[in-house]
């Protein structure tokens, strides 16, 4: 299984267009690496593709990332696993509005929020749209093994009627038949639960939220798991040193942006990765 760090960024990316703190500052002096809008790739034969989220800025992560360039009769994107509904994880479907065929997979709140999106996508190329959900998971093209699991989650605010619903936001579990090789990609997170701890348990890989480090690091931060102190989820990944660990979807108050920073060094010490864009691995 190949896999791909399009973006590591949360919302708007790094730096943020309409921020001057100093980190941005600094990211636009060059002094520390910018990030783009959270987003990745992964396939487990090196040929079929499958998006993890697309980002506002999907078309240059895609042309950043060569495994991913099209050869002249096609691409080799299949489809996209959408994790929730929020903007800047689906407005990159857009850009890929002229690819035929391709079939996306949400949880059904996602898929009921994107309605009006997906009616007008389909004018363009008809796309195939299904059920994360599923039970027993799904297979994809090129031998991966698909099982999507909600975690606690808000829907975004655009949908007008909140109703209450435990599947707005899912985190994924991909297997590789051919080698047993098993990711998991949960790059929004609320609280740490034990089905957390189930997936990570017997994975090679995990991909976390790390948006905020500290859980008084802005208003919003209550939001999300953050990744230092007793419940945050560094404490909780030590728990798993057999699998590779990577913190994702960093914001732009988050010290972990910065290398030299005393919380990389404390997330590195524990072994928990903070990886450029564009990194690719093998799992």
């Amino acid at each position: 299984m190949r896999f791909v760090l399009l973006g590591t960024a949360a919302g708007d990316g790094f730096p943020r267009w309409n921020c001057a703190c100093a980190r941005c500052a600094a990211a636009r002096d060059g002094k520390l690496p910018a990030r783009g809008p959270e987003c990745a790739a992964v396939t487990g034969n090196s040929r079929d593709w499958w998006l993890l989220n697309t980002s506002p800025d999907i078309r240059a992560q895609l042309t950043a990332a060569c495994a991913l360039w099209p050869s002249p009769r096609h691409t080799p994107v299949r489809g996209v696993l959408l994790t929730d509904a929020e903007a800047n994880h689906v407005a990159g479907l857009a850009v890929l509005r002229d690819v035929p065929g391709l079939k996306t997979y949400a949880a059904p709140p996602v898929l009921a929020a994107l309605a009006p999106a997906r009616a007008a996508l389909d004018r363009h190329d008809p796309w195939e749209w299904a059920d994360s959900l599923t039970e027993g998971g799904f297979v994809l093209a090129g031998g991966l093994v698909v099982t999507a699991h909600p975690v606690a989650g808000d829907p975004p605010a655009y949908v007008p009627a909140r109703a209450s619903d435990d599947r707005w936001v899912t985190a994924y579990r991909i297997e590789d038949l051919a080698t047993g090789c098993v990711l998991v990609y949960a790059p929004r997170v609320r609280t740490w639960s034990p089905m957390l701890d189930d997936l990570i348990e017997g994975a090679d890989c995990v991909v976390m939220d790390g948006t905020h480090f500290a859980a008084d690091e802005t208003p919003q931060a209550r939001r999300r798991l953050p990744v230092s102190g007793r419940g945050g989820s560094l404490a909780a990944l030590t728990r798993h040193p057999h699998a590779r660990r990577i913190y994702t979807h960093l914001t732009d108050t988050n010290p972990l942006l910065d290398p030299a920073s005393a919380a990389r060094a404390q997330v590195s010490e524990a072994g928990v990765e903070v990886l450029p864009d564009g990194t690719e691995f093998v799992i």
